[in-house]
């Protein structure tokens, strides 16, 4: 099977990136030269004769500590046909559930269970109602307040604007609210939502969320079933999240990015994003840097 290795620069390395990639060509068993999607941002190195892991590990040496991104996949099928993303702290910066706790002076307490559930160390549906609890009595008008906080993921709008116009079917899945999920789809695109719902009663937040609660996996049946009305090879698939209640649809996904996820997201996942932007996910599928919508 032939590999790709694509070297995707983070913050502050363009400058490296030439020596480096000199450097893995220098190395690695190419099967053609390198060839830059965008100058000093992402290249792709053909590969030959060597596994995946080899060709990872021999990378991750040579990059060192630098902020730099490998992502080492089949070349054939790069391009994927269907897109489903994360909501929170992946297609946005935020955990909606820590800002609304600020409503209660309680930030600090919901980000702690936040952190403990996205990297699995609690039952996420556990812990989503003991922070929706906390919520109960507040007036339904800070969840407006809430959502002029929210804060898009570099990149963001250029991957789903970018995946629209090759014509690849987008979902948004979110362990989160369709309050929040449903303003962020309508801004950048996205097809189809699912996100679990806050009872609202009187005009306050009741405290609890409506059933079913989306869980994992939900977020693995929605892509397979996406798969499926669009007809679509699971291979064809791209997923990207950054909590262990993504990792089944992770696991499915042709191509299932943990994005600068939590450590035992990371540890787990194929495929990981660390350093670089969302429009790393262009790179790795090979688009260049003039195909990129509002890049």
């Amino acid at each position: 099977m032939s590999l790709v290795m694509t070297v995707i620069a983070g913050p502050g390395t363009a400058a490296i990136m030439p020596d480096l990639v000199a450097a893995l060509a220098a190395s690695l068993p190419l099967a053609g030269a390198p060839d830059w999607l965008a100058p000093g941002a992402a290249c792709d190195l053909p590969l030959t004769g060597i596994t995946r892991e080899a060709a990872e590990a021999a990378a991750h040496q040579a990059i060192g500590g630098a902020a730099i991104d490998v992502v080492v996949q089949p070349s054939v099928g790069r391009r994927k046909r269907i897109l489903v993303a994360d909501l929170e702290a992946t297609i946005i910066e935020n955990e909606m559930l820590d800002e609304l706790a600020d409503f209660i002076g309680r930030r600090a307490d919901v980000a702690e269970i936040t952190r403990r559930a996205m990297n699995g160390d609690l039952d996420f549906a556990a812990a989503l109602a003991e922070r929706v609890a906390m919520l109960k009595g507040l007036p339904a008008s800070v969840l407006d307040d809430a959502a002029q906080r929210i804060r898009l993921t570099p990149g963001a709008r250029a991957l789903v604007a970018t995946a629209r116009a090759a014509g690849v079917r987008t979902a948004l899945v979110s362990g989160g609210f369709t309050v929040f999920a449903e303003r962020v789809a309508e801004e950048l695109g996205f097809e189809r939502v699912v996100a679990n719902r806050l009872v609202v009663t009187s005009g306050r937040i009741a405290g609890t969320v409506r059933a079913p609660i989306v869980t994992g996996t939900t977020k693995r049946d929605t892509l397979l079933a996406l798969a499926e009305e669009c007809a679509v090879s699971q291979s064809a698939t791209l997923a990207v999240g950054d909590g262990a209640n993504d990792l089944p649809m992770l696991a499915v996904a042709g191509l299932g990015i943990a994005f600068r996820a939590k450590p035992a997201v990371a540890a787990a996942a194929r495929w990981r994003i660390d350093h670089a932007d969302l429009t790393a996910l262009l790179y790795a599928q090979g688009y260049r840097e003039g195909e990129i919508v509002g890049g």
